[in-house]
Formats: C-alpha cells, sequence, structure tokens
C-alpha cells in the first residue's frame, strides 16, 4: 500500500524516488505530463502570436512555481503513506495542518498570477487558462483521491 502511494504521488508530481530506473522513469513521465499539459493550455488559449510571446514566459514561471507546491505535496503524501500503518492522531493533525497550508499557499500563488494574466491577456483569456488549470488539476486530485485510502479511524 505505502509503495504505491509513493509510486502515484510520484508519478503526478515527477519527484525522485528509490532507485535510477525510477528516478529515469519518473523523468519521463513527468516530462510526458509537462509536454501533454502546455499542448493541452496551448490548444484551449488559441493564442496569437503577440500574445504567445507574453503568455508563455509567464505560464512557465507560474507552472516552475506550482511545480515546488506539488513537490511539498508529494513529499506530504510520502509521509502519510510512511506513517499509514502506525498512524498517531498527532502525526494526523500534523499531515493535515501541512495538507492546508500547502493548499493556502497554492491559493496565494493563484491569486498573485492572476494579477500577472491580468496584464497581458484579456478577461475572458485569463477566465479560461485558469480553468483550464482548474479543470486539469481537478483529474489530478481525483486520481490522488480514488488511490490514497482513508487513514483508519482509530
Amino acid at each position: 500500500m505505502r509503495k504505491l502511494l509513493i509510486v502515484l504521488a510520484g508519478l503526478l508530481f515527477g519527484t525522485t524516488l528509490f532507485s535510477q530506473t525510477v528516478d529515469d522513469y519518473m523523468e519521463v513521465q513527468r516530462a510526458a505530463l509537462k509536454t501533454e499539459k502546455k499542448a493541452i493550455v496551448a490548444d484551449a488559449m488559441q493564442l496569437t502570436d503577440a500574445e504567445s510571446k507574453v503568455f508563455w514566459p509567464l505560464y512557465n514561471e507560474y507552472n516552475d512555481k506550482i511545480y515546488t507546491l506539488n513537490t511539498k505535496l508529494y513529499y506530504l503524501i510520502k509521509e502519510f503513506a510512511e506513517h499509514f500503518d502506525t498512524m498517531t492522531n498527532e502525526k494526523a493533525l500534523e499531515i493535515t495542518g501541512e495538507v492546508l497550508k500547502n493548499e493556502q499557499e497554492l491559493l496565494n500563488l493563484k491569486k498573485q498570477y492572476f494579477k500577472k494574466f491580468q496584464k497581458i491577456l484579456s478577461g475572458k483569456q485569463v477566465m479560461r487558462y485558469f480553468q483550464v488549470e482548474n479543470k486539469i488539476k481537478a483529474l489530478i486530485d481525483a486520481q490522488l483521491a480514488s488511490e490514497i485510502p482513508l487513514v483508519e479511524k482509530n
């Protein structure tokens, strides 16, 4: 169970795991996910050449910061997996608090970049971009929710 959780988190967040073979696999998966996501965003945004010149650098900057937060979340999932069978109330509260902190940091980042995207895109384009980001995140979150078991209540 623990290994499944850690591998799943690694697949989703692209951080290094146990062996070089897994690390290599994870890096390939991360690169593929990044490329696929960028293609989905490009297709959905339908930007002009002029819009693309200012959008993609900001997109890359924003997604680098999201990657950092996702890496923190990966380590929290890994910690959950490592303590799954021996979870104490204290550890459960600690992990939950850190997950909530991570969610708040993500919300703060979204607000910060919402303002930045407004400077380069129309209101509808900004909304469309955040809709695409939210849909992709929802798919990843749904996969995580289906794979991560609930902690035992006692």
